[in-house]
């Protein structure tokens, strides 16, 4: 059985990250890696510890990259699985590059097995040896039709450990893509986007600033990448990254990505303009919640109330985030076409309704329809809520219209979505009114809804009009048996006199 010095050019690749984008480990089979004999290995490497003398590689422009990290050794007692005396004479041919390697793989092909030509692969994707020559037996394998799917991982970890060492050396991102190429070029097609795993890489790597640069150099020199979509968009590097930046909360570097992208001359792919908006979204819902602590804390005393200079930054960001989505909006439009109207108003939807904007939400919802995507009627009910919570009183007409065919049930919900739109505004005499009409449909606020509106109209009980409207929604509570019977005090000062009324 052979040393592990002198095997130590036949060891397992240990390549993390290899095959596709969810983490793993390429291993090679302990069988590859016995060798024939001492004095057959020796022959090969000159000697155990010694390192073979290379020619440089030359044709093509192909460059010598250092391959792989070999981390551990793998060898086998299985007699059966020894090397044969051509698979030696094969290395060293290839070695010593008299010849075109397919045409040395021509001549010695019915003698070699699959698994001696897997292990050809194996000893040049090694450190310090012809990288270029790995890639020519591949093509000569693909040509050949024999490459199979173990065949194609082996290739595509090689390639992974290849990238891995250019990102590890800071290299330069237009090396990573002329390696891609050299890929394209012997026809290694993996089951994944390759452009999608280097951007993994570099991203694992900590280097964000390396994938912005290689996304664009990869959109300047237009390199192809795979359709991964399942709605039938054509996913891309642009976007991809967008959407890891997403995956870790950075919306605003996933907008500001795909904007700075398109406003330096290169083309992104339209999913990442979607990317993009969902992002502008996110930071919209994000930058809502915040507020609301921070309005939460105001009024609990915890921190100061907004004074006008802040009332006004919050507004710009706000516009400004809006105004950004609206640009994507139009460059899709723009390049996708009519097929794509539904799904980027539903966008500009979505980000209307979590900026608080009631005309602006109603737009875009009618324009969904238009466009034939379906909305539901719980996004009905909640930009209803918002137009009452700022008494747009021409759209709140127009989306209660579909109320007139609803059931009972969902007549409840739309109308409560009213309601609780118009007291988050402080119409509180649109909300006892709309608390009326319920009572009317026959349709039982709950309790915590009609508690709302009349502790806020009590409070209110001095102001003109204020004691009608309370007095008469209490009227109408009690009539349903909503509440109980009840004094209603009134104090005239002029007169120091007080008035007792049974309700």
């Amino acid at each position: 059985m052979a040393t592990v010095n002198e095997i130590a050019a036949f060891t397992y690749l240990g390549l993390s990250n290899a095959v596709s984008p969810r983490r793993c480990r390429l291993v090679v089979p302990q069988n590859w890696l016995k060798l024939r004999s001492t004095r057959s290995c020796s022959r090969v490497l000159g000697g155990a510890g010694q390192n073979p003398s290379f020619v440089n590689p030359r044709r093509n422009g192909f460059r010598l990259f250092n391959s792989v990290e070999l981390d551990r050794f793998v060898t086998s007692d299985d007699e059966e699985n020894e090397m044969s005396d051509c698979f030696f004479e094969a290395i060293e041919e290839l070695e010593r590059m008299t010849r075109e390697p397919s045409d040395v793989l021509e001549e010695m092909n019915e003698r070699l097995s699959d698994r001696e030509l897997q292990l050809v692969l194996v000893y040049f994707a090694q450190e310090g040896r012809d990288s270029w020559c790995a890639l020519e037996v591949f093509e000569w394998l693909r040509k050949e039709n024999r490459v199979d799917k173990e065949t194609m991982e082996l290739m595509v970890s090689i390639m992974c450990g290849w990238v891995q060492k250019l990102i590890g050396s800071k290299s330069e991102p237009g090396d990573v893509v002329d390696l891609l190429v050299d890929m394209d070029c012997v026809g290694l097609n993996p089951s994944f986007s390759m452009v999608e795993k280097v951007i993994s890489l570099y991203w694992d790597a900590g280097e964000r600033e390396g994938a912005v640069s290689f996304v664009k150099e990869v959109l300047r020199r237009q390199i192809g990448y795979t359709d991964g979509n399942a709605d039938g968009r054509k996913a891309g590097p642009a976007g991809y990254l967008a959407w890891k930046m997403m995956e870790e909360g950075n919306y605003k570097d996933a907008v500001k990505l795909v904007i700075d992208i398109r406003d330096s001359g290169l083309k992104p792919e339209l999913y990442s303009y979607l990317i993009a908006m969902t992002a502008v979204v996110k930071e919209l819902n994000e930058f809502g919640k915040a507020l609301r602590k921070l309005k939460g804390f105001a009024t609990t005393g915890l921190i100061a109330e907004f004074d006008l200079e802040n009332l006004r930054l919050i507004e710009e960001y706000q516009a400004d985030l809006l105004a950004e989505g609206v640009q994507l909006s139009n460059w899709l439009i723009r390049e996708g076409g009519p097929s794509l109207f539904g799904v980027v108003h539903e966008r500009l939807l979505a980000m209307y309704v979590c900026a608080g904007r009631g005309i602006e939400a109603e737009r875009h919802l009618w324009q969904m329809k238009l466009a034939g995507k379906e909305v539901s009627g719980d996004l009905h009910d909640i930009v209803l809520a918002i137009c009452a919570s700022q008494k747009e009183l021409g759209p709140i007409s127009r989306l209660l219209t579909r109320m007139e065919v609803s059931s009972s049930l969902q007549k409840k919900k739309t109308l409560t979505w009213l309601l609780r739109g118009y007291i988050k505004g402080g119409h509180l005499e649109n909300a006892a009114e709309t608390v009326i009409k319920m009572l009317d449909l026959g349709l039982y606020p709950d309790f915590l809804d009609r508690a709302a509106v009349l502790q806020r109209l009590r409070r209110r009980i001095q102001q003109s009009g204020s004691l009608e409207t309370y007095l008469n929604l209490c009227k109408h509570l009690s009539d349903a048996s909503l509440i109980g019977p009840c004094l209603v005090y009134l104090y005239i000062k002029k007169y120091r006199l007080w008035i007792i009324r049974t309700l």
